[in-house]
């Protein structure tokens, strides 16, 4: 199980989010891209504190796609610093994980 990772992505709009979602899972660089609607982020940028809607995107992949993907993303996202965050599995469905690593092969 140590093989498959969730990543992490913030997005400024559902179009953009849709687009890097389709793009990444028929690249086969992900299983499944979850977009989470209704995000409200706060954090610092060039030292003033912002506030914006954002979309999250939780994907689904293998250790083995995260180099390429986060290529794909920076290739596509719109914001010159992207959140690209990726966690390990430590657990999971044993069928939805060999899903995932079908999906990604």
């Amino acid at each position: 199980m140590t093989d498959f990772r969730v990543c992490l992505v913030t997005l400024p709009d559902r179009e953009t989010a849709r687009k890097i979602a389709e793009n990444i899972v028929n690249a086969k660089l992900c299983a499944c891209a979850n977009l989470i609607p209704g995000l409200e982020s706060v954090y610092t940028w060039q030292g003033k504190v912002e506030t914006s809607a954002e979309i999250l995107m939780v994907i689904k992949t293998q250790q083995s796609c995260v180099a390429a993907l986060d290529a794909r993303i920076r290739e596509l996202h719109p914001y010159s610093v992207y959140e690209f965050i990726v966690l390990p599995i430590l657990y999971g469905n044993t069928d939805y994980l060999q899903w995932i690593k079908e999906a990604t092969s």
